[in-house]
């Protein structure tokens, strides 16, 4: 069974008087609640996009199946039923997968790595790399800047960004102070309408940028998409979660 690194689970935890109070709760309160969690269905968040795309043929290779509803562009339903009576499937905006499943609304989900290090939520345990939606986080601000600019030289930049936690992150490392301007899309069009010089966003192709004329003058980090799990679900429900993840781990490795 997985376990998050550093951390270990024991069969016999809770092995010892009934009404002994251990964390603030007594073992008999403590397995209510484990009967309760898992008696519940797990919930898986997934994000709506490109990203879900690139994941159906995972889901195929895991053995999940999601009710038609889930295929259908035209649906406006949320929450989806699978092929098992014990797993629902939720698909929600890429921001929002890291909150559903760090304050526990979802036990399992899908989400980039450019999510996680934005929130670095510590309540979630993300184990496997799925090798799917790569891109680079990266710095770009306008050609007609890129060839005299010197980033080498920045004390303070403005930069327009969904990313204000990881921009911030990156260029205190090195001393430069960032001022940063949190826009949810359309960052491209912040420099040339004067908001800001520069933006950080994520890039693919490079194509969005060029038609903006835009350049990328700076990487942050390479982005690809993590199987995500909550940890507290991963220790009260060690065996329904660790399947989860052993199948996704075996699957991303076969891929």
């Amino acid at each position: 069974m997985t376990s998050p690194p550093g951390e270990e689970r024991t069969g016999n935890a809770f092995l010892s008087e009934p009404g002994r109070r251990e964390g603030g709760h007594s073992l008999l309160e403590r397995s209510a609640v484990s009967s309760a969690a898992a008696n519940e269905k797990l919930i898986l968040a997934v994000p709506k996009g490109r990203i879900l795309k690139e994941a159906a043929p995972l889901f195929a290779h895991v053995g999940i199946e999601p009710e038609p509803a889930f295929s259908d562009p035209d649906a406006r339903q949320l929450r989806f039923a699978t092929n098992h009576a014990d797993l629902d499937i939720i698909r929600v905006r890429s921001f929002d997968v890291a909150t559903f499943v760090a304050f526990g609304a979802a036990h399992l989900g899908i989400a980039g790595a450019d999510v996680l290090m934005e929130f670095d939520y510590p309540e979630i345990y993300a184990p496997i790399d799925l090798g799917i939606g790569r891109c680079r986080l990266a710095v770009a601000e306008p050609a007609e800047m890129a060839g005299s600019d010197d980033p080498r030289r920045w004390s303070h930049v403005r930069i327009a960004t969904k990313y204000p936690e990881v921009t911030r992150r990156h260029f205190a490392a090195r001393g430069v102070q960032a001022e940063c301007v949190k826009l949810s899309g359309a960052m491209e069009l912040a420099p040339s309408l004067g908001l800001s010089h520069r933006i950080v966003d994520l890039v693919d192709s490079g194509r969005t940028l060029a038609e903006n004329k835009l350049v990328e003058i700076e990487h942050i980090a390479d982005i690809t998409s993590r199987f995500i799990v909550n940890r507290a679900a991963l220790k009260t429900q060690p065996t329904r979660v660790g399947n989860w993840i052993d199948r996704f781990r075996e699957t991303a490795r076969a891929a």
